[in-house]
This record gives structure tokens, C-alpha cells and sequence, in this order.
């Protein structure tokens, strides 16, 4: 038992190692065995009735044209083909041949059934020692009144000629079965490897994207190519192509997104290192005797306040965009219900107080114009802008701040008349550490993270921020829904 049971283990892994063709080929075949052995039982089952039933036919037709004969006469019975023919008498139980009749040597199981046949007409299969099986029937020709008496005519007719015929019927079929069963393995394997050939080619594309270096691009140039296959197939490689195009999406946003965080680390360091190198110098001058003097430590110290605060700003919006990236840990923002143009307001009278050179035009709504959103941050927004539009635009160029409500959406725009931005820039205009080339510099007081922050928050209270600009004329439009 144990030896089966590691060859049918072994076997059944063999089986699942196959090929999917394979295995359905052979599934096929096997499934046609059993329909081909079905179908051949029946099919020998009912000639081999029909060949008995034509025999008991040609026993009854026979002893039918025989008995009014044998009433009358008294004559040895016919002799049909190679039966056995016999007149018995029944006298008390027991059955003599009469003389004339063809019987075996040892007619006891003839004599019997002829016993039997005195009360009426019967069919029996028996064998006859050495000579097989004979299809027996008996009928009387006279009885007695009480019917326990009378003479029987007997026919036996071998069987073998008839079980010959069901045995060739046997073997025709099975050579028959085995040569279409041949024909439908191989032909069905051959229709398979053509149906599953898609598949196949599906496989080669992904061992193909497989051998490819992902971490040195994003791109999946293969796609899973052809016609044919069937509905299914081709919905399995519409599905297949999208899948890679998703995997090469995301792939590429992996990769911007590391690149991203490289430019961003990078970026931070230099910036942070600019300021800290800078109070770190002016630091030092104090160990120096020519730094003892009371106006020349004061303007030290003033510029080693001014580089900290510079640097207080640049970790604050760092921190700010970081808490914006992980909303999951920390809320960024709190709204509550607001009114725009209270803050707006705000706004343009801390500009206006910071800002005297650059004049300031207001526009805002006497109705107020209610959001869902926070305060602080918003503030925030309008602020950076509005520092944005004076940092980068020469002294007395005039800044608009507006404030309108529309279509359920709150609009505020910063515009100034400064030279613009070039096409090229604006792509790029809300990235972090991002710097227009001519005006971002450090020596304005940019430090790229300004627009940065106004672009995240934005987009965390549901709204668009945008930038439209031609030399003379440069717009920032943010966008909010408005509170419903």
C-alpha cells in the first residue's frame, strides 16, 4: 500500500507540473473514455438482446410450423441448421426422447426442461457440458388433461455463433474507441496549444518585464500583443495591458516621488545650512577682541537674529508641509465656519502695515462670504501671496486683492504688475524649493517654499490655486467651495 500510495503521489505531482494544454488534452481524453466506454457497453448490451430475441424468434417460427405436423404424424422432428431437435414423452414426471430425435450425449438438462414444458411454452439458456451455451425452447404438442403428461418438442440452437458476433462487435469497438480516442488527444492537444497561445504570449511578456531593472526607470515598454483566443483571452489581455499601464504609473510616481524627496532633502539642507553657517560666523566674531565693542556686537547679534528667524520660517514651513503630506497622524488644519472677507481684510491691513511701498488695492464683498475651512491657514494663504507679489516685484509696483463668490465657489486673487513669469516657470511655479530664476533668489528672502504651502493647503480644504501671467500682469487664483 505504501508503494501505490508514492507512485499516486507521484504521479499526481507530475500532473500538476504539466502543462495547462496537457492536462486539458488528457482531461478530454479522459472524459471521452468513459462517454467511448459508456456508449460501447450500451451498444453491446442492446445487439446482444437483439440477437437473442432473433433467436428465440427463429426457435418459436420453427417449432410453430412443426407441431400440427408432428400431431398428425407422429415423425421424427426437423432438423434446423445445427440444432438440436427432440420429441419427448413425459409420462409421470419423467421425459424419454423419442426415437429420430438429434440430441447430445448427456440429455438430462434437455429432459428437464422438457418436464418443465408440459404446462406450457418456455424459454432457457443452458450449457451443455463441453459445448457451451444453447438457447433452449420447448413446447407441448399433447398433454394430458390434467396437464402432468404429454409429448414436447425441444429445440436447442448453440450460442456461440451469436456470442462471437457480440465479441467481434467488442473489438471493433474498442479498436474503433482507441483510434478516435488517438485522433481526439492529439488533435485536441493541437487546438489547445493554438487557444492557449495568447496565454503563452502573456507569459513571455511578463518573463520579459520580469528581466527588466525597475529601479533604473519606470517604463514597461512590452505589452501584451496579438488577436484571436476567444472573447475571454482577449478580455484577459485588455485586463493584462491595463494592469501594466497601472503598474507603470505607479512605478513612475515611485520614482518622481523619490526624486521629489532627494531634490526636497537635498533643497532643505542646503537651506538650512545657509542660515546656521551664517549664525555660526557672526558666532565666532565674539571670541575676537574687535567684536567687544557695544555697536559692532549689537549689529552681530541683530544679524544673528535675523538669520534665526529666517531659519525659524524655513523649519516652520517644512514642518507645516510635513503634517500636510501625513494627515493620518496630525489634522493640518481645524476648519470651522468662516467668513472670507474677515480675513481677507486682515490680510490687506498687515500687508498694507509691512508693505508701504507697494500700494494696495482691496475688493471685497459687503456680504460675507461664508467656508468651511480654517482661519489660520487661509491667512496664511493670502498672506504668502500677497509677500509673494511684493518680494518679487520692484518697489511701488501696485498688488489687487479680490474677493468674489460664484457659482458655489469662493474666489480670491493676488495680482500684481510685476514682469511676469515665463510659461516654463509656471508648470513649475508650486513646487517646492522652486525658484523663478531672475527674482527667486536668496538675496530677495525666497527661500521656495512660500507658494509651496499656499498650493498644499489649498488642496486640503477641497479648492484649485492657479497662476496666470504675462509680462506687466501676473494673477494667483484660489479657488474654495463655498459652505453649504
Amino acid at each position: 500500500m505504501n508503494r501505490i500510495g508514492r507512485w499516486a503521489r507521484r504521479w499526481y505531482r507530475a500532473w500538476r507540473a504539466s502543462r495547462l494544454g496537457t492536462r486539458l488534452a488528457f482531461g478530454l481524453g479522459a472524459l471521452s473514455l468513459v462517454v467511448f466506454a459508456i456508449v460501447g457497453a450500451l451498444t453491446v448490451e442492446l445487439m446482444h438482446d437483439y440477437l437473442n430475441r432473433r433467436l428465440d424468434e427463429q426457435l418459436k417460427t420453427s417449432q410453430v410450423a412443426q407441431v400440427p405436423h408432428l400431431r398428425e404424424s407422429k415423425d421424427s422432428p426437423e432438423v434446423v441448421y445445427s440444432w438440436y431437435s427432440a420429441v419427448f414423452e413425459v409420462r409421470e414426471g419423467h421425459a424419454v426422447p423419442q426415437p429420430g430425435s438429434t440430441l447430445p450425449n448427456d440429455v438430462r438438462p434437455l429432459a428437464r426442461i422438457a418436464e418443465e414444458a408440459t404446462g406450457g411454452d418456455l424459454f432457457r439458456t443452458i450449457a451443455l457440458p463441453g459445448q457451451g451455451s444453447y438457447r433452449v425452447r420447448a413446447c407441448p404438442v399433447e398433454t394430458s388433461q390434467n396437464g402432468t403428461a404429454g409429448t414436447v418438442l425441444l429445440s436447442a440452437a448453440p450460442q456461440a455463433d451469436l456470442d462471437n458476433t457480440v465479441q467481434q462487435l467488442m473489438l471493433i469497438e474498442v479498436i474503433a474507441f482507441l483510434i478516435a480516442l488517438a485522433i481526439l488527444v492529439v488533435a485536441g492537444r493541437v487546438v489547445l496549444r493554438r487557444g492557449l497561445r495568447p496565454l503563452s504570449d502573456m507569459a513571455g511578456t511578463a518573463h520579459d518585464i520580469a528581466s527588466h531593472d525597475l529601479t533604473a526607470t519606470a517604463a514597461l515598454p512590452v505589452r501584451a500583443s496579438g488577436t484571436g483566443g476567444g472573447a475571454e483571452v482577449e478580455e484577459l489581455r485588455t485586463a493584462f495591458n491595463l494592469m501594466l499601464s497601472h503598474i507603470e504609473s505607479s512605478l513612475a510616481a515611485r520614482t518622481e516621488a523619490n526624486d521629489r524627496l532627494r531634490r526636497f532633502v537635498a533643497d532643505a539642507s542646503h537651506e538650512l545650512r545657509t542660515p546656521l553657517t551664517s549664525i555660526r560666523g557672526y558666532a565666532d566674531l565674539f571670541r575676537y577682541a574687535a567684536a567687544n565693542e557695544p555697536e559692532e556686537r549689537e549689529a552681530h547679534l541683530e544679524k544673528i537674529r535675523a538669520e534665526t528667524a529666517r531659519m525659524s520660517v524655513l523649519v516652520d514651513d517644512l514642518l507645516l508641509l510635513a503634517r500636510l503630506d501625513a494627515r493620518d497622524v496630525e489634522p493640518p488644519v481645524r476648519p470651522r465656519r468662516m467668513d472670507l472677507t474677515e480675513v481677507a481684510a486682515a490680510a490687506a491691513d498687515a500687508f498694507r502695515a509691512g508693505r508701504p511701498g507697494h500700494p494696495l488695492t482691496v475688493s471685497i464683498p459687503e456680504e460675507p462670504v461664508l467656508l468651511h475651512a480654517d482661519p489660520a491657514r487661509l491667512r496664511q494663504v493670502l498672506d504668502n501671496l500677497l509677500a509673494n507679489a511684493a518680494v518679487h516685484t520692484a518697489e511701488g509696483t501696485p498688488v489687487e486683492l479680490a474677493v468674489t463668490a460664484a457659482d458655489g465657489m469662493a474666489v480670491a486673487t493676488v495680482a500684481d504688475a510685476g514682469p511676469g513669469i515665463s510659461a516654463e516657470d509656471q508648470q513649475r511655479i508650486f513646487d517646492r524649493f522652486y525658484r523663478v530664476d531672475n527674482s527667486r533668489t536668496r538675496a530677495a528672502g525666497g527661500t521656495g517654499l512660500g507658494l509651496a504651502v499656499v498650493h498644499s493647503l489649498v488642496v486640503e480644504h477641497g479648492g484649485t490655486v492657479s497662476v496666470d501671467s504675462r509680462p506687466g500682469r501676473t494673477v494667483f487664483t484660489v479657488r474654495l467651495p463655498l459652505s453649504a
